[in-house]
């Protein structure tokens, strides 16, 4: 039977994600010149689900003011959590929407309308949920199965005893909603859909599938979804293009090299003298500018690097402006990975190349410089010649004082 409703989780923070969800909902950040929750809802479109309830919470009104100046092709309700936290009491939100069987999801996951294909074909009884073999288990919820059903579930434990994980992707029966109501909170002071896990059906899939939980893993989504994406190429004059490139309206790129696959939103201009490389996107109005490079990043709407910059393995948030020869570095000396760290802990990403994770509205003075693996939070000033060393909080300017000395020069 073709399942043709959802219900989509989009109320999060995701603070692990900061500081780019300072400003956005985890879901709204953008990848492939998309909102993560775009690229949601245009694969719940392309696996036949005609109206998906969109449950909202944190900066809601960033989300209900792009959907609806937008035509997916679904009908789109928008419903806003209470105070009950927890995937479950967002699902219950959804009562009331739907009247047969629904997909539920989360709004944050990256994959492939073949993978709810394939959970329409493998759903039975009242719940599936989607499993998909990971190599590092630890880092997700994992399920134990016993003939085809999850047996047990274990939440980011050490040591899993599967390594299945739950790909935050359902089918329920409208009926759930009753076993949503009789949830006790977990330990965790939330209300979760995991606990009516035990017995449900388990679809494993094998498509593509990412719950990003840390910036640098916005690079592997960003990869693939340029990867699914074809070619269009727009206004390029005197430059060399080797790769895939990918052009918006409006958009130009001039007296440039571009290697790689490249994305380049609307009425952004690229030139003179730059070079993009890697698996780089490029948001809309956004200005790369003269011996500017930009290497395998990902920048946001509104950015300007206009001379002399290099952005490497970077995350750029939107409205930043980069002064002359702004230099983010990417690599250390000793070439080991970089650590960065997220909400005071350090962390190994397990990259040997990262730049920064750049928050909105950040302005950057001449000759300043980014080192590898910071965290510039929103609205933020770096004055002329200043080396970011540490994590900034985001509304902060740093400043170099100087201890100048004039003397006179002999006759």
């Amino acid at each position: 039977m073709a399942i043709k409703q959802a219900v989509v989780l989009a109320a999060g923070e995701g603070k692990r994600l900061r500081p780019l969800t300072y400003t956005r909902p985890k879901c709204m950040i953008q990848l492939a010149g998309k909102p993560i929750l775009q690229h949601v809802l245009e694969n719940l479109k392309a696996a036949g689900v005609e109206e998906a309830t969109v449950v909202v919470k944190y900066k809601k009104e960033t989300i209900v003011d792009y959907f609806s100046k937008r035509n997916l092709g679904l009908k789109i309700n928008f419903v806003e959590q209470g105070e009950k936290y927890g995937t479950a009491a967002a699902f219950l939100c959804g009562e009331g929407f739907v009247s047969d069987t629904f997909f539920g999801v989360a709004g944050d996951i990256i994959t492939e309308a073949s993978a709810l294909k394939s959970l329409e074909q493998g759903h039975e009884g009242e719940v599936s949920a989607c499993l998909k073999a990971v190599e590092d288990a630890s880092e997700y919820g994992t399920a134990v199965l016993k003939a085809g059903k999850i047996s047990s579930f274990e939440e980011k434990v050490k040591n899993p005893k599967s390594n299945l994980a739950n790909c935050s992707l359902y089918a329920f029966e409208p009926s759930i909603f009753s076993k949503l109501k009789s949830l006790k909170q977990s330990k965790r002071g939330e209300y979760e859909v995991v606990d009516l896990l035990h017995g449900a059906n388990a679809v494993e899939i094998s498509e593509y599938w990412l719950d990003m939980g840390m910036p640098w893993q916005l690079f592997d989504a960003n990869e693939f979804l340029l990867s699914k994406m074809p070619q269009k190429q727009g206004k390029v004059e005197n430059s060399t293009v080797k790769g895939k490139l990918i052009m918006e309206e409006g958009a130009v790129i001039h007296d440039s090299y571009i290697d790689g696959t490249v994305y380049v939103g609307a009425n952004s201009y690229v030139g003179p003298h730059a070079y993009v490389r890697g698996t780089t996107s490029i948001g809309e109005n956004c200005g790369i500018g003269d011996s500017s490079t930009v290497k395998n990043s990902i920048i946001f709407d509104n950015v300007n690097a206009k001379h002399l910059t290099y952005i490497g393995d970077s995350i750029v948030g939107s409205g930043c402006n980069f002064g002359a020869a702004t230099q983010i570095a990417n690599f250390r000396f000793d070439a080991l990975s970089i650590k960065a760290i997220v909400n005071d802990v350090v962390i190994d990403t397990k990259r040997r190349k990262l730049g920064a994770i750049i928050g909105d509205n950040v302005k950057t003075g001449v000759l300043s410089s980014i080192m590898p693996g910071k965290m510039v939070g929103d609205n933020c000033w770096v004055g002329a010649g200043v080396v970011v060393e540490q994590n900034i909080e985001r509304n902060v300017h740093v400043l170099l004082k100087q201890d100048l000395q004039f003397k006179k020069r002999s006759e």
